[in-house]
């Protein structure tokens, strides 16, 4: 996590590097589709289009305090989960379980680390 108030000043898609034990090395590049800023922030994956998926985090008034959630869909473009089933489509059901665990575990994780950064 960075520094408290800091700011990308940058325009355009934004690149990153991917790994994953199973799917191995990608790189991504991601468009911001949404900002209203003390609101939704929200990015797609790929062509914003067709994006292989979208992310977004909304901030909502609770009690005199904040929600904060996190949001994703799969597709409609294809993603390294696509090639994964492509190459084991007998395994479909289980490659999306388990990539769908991978995410809630994540996102449960990014949404703490968030918590922990706010409150500090």
């Amino acid at each position: 996590m960075g520094r408290r108030g800091r700011r990308s000043r940058g325009r355009g898609p934004v690149r990153r590097r991917n790994k994953h034990e199973a799917f191995g090395e990608w790189e991504t590049t991601s468009t911001v589709v949404a900002c209203e800023p003390g609101r939704v922030f929200s990015w797609a994956v790929g062509d914003p289009d067709e994006p292989s998926a979208v992310w977004r985090f909304v901030l909502a008034p609770n009690n005199g305090g904040t929600e904060l959630s996190q949001w994703m869909r799969m597709g409609p473009g294809r993603s390294g989960l696509s090639f994964a089933i492509d190459a084991m489509p007998e395994k479909e059901q289980k490659i999306v379980f388990v990539r769908l665990r991978e995410f809630e575990r994540g996102m449960t994780a990014a949404l703490e680390r968030i918590r922990q950064w706010a409150q500090a």
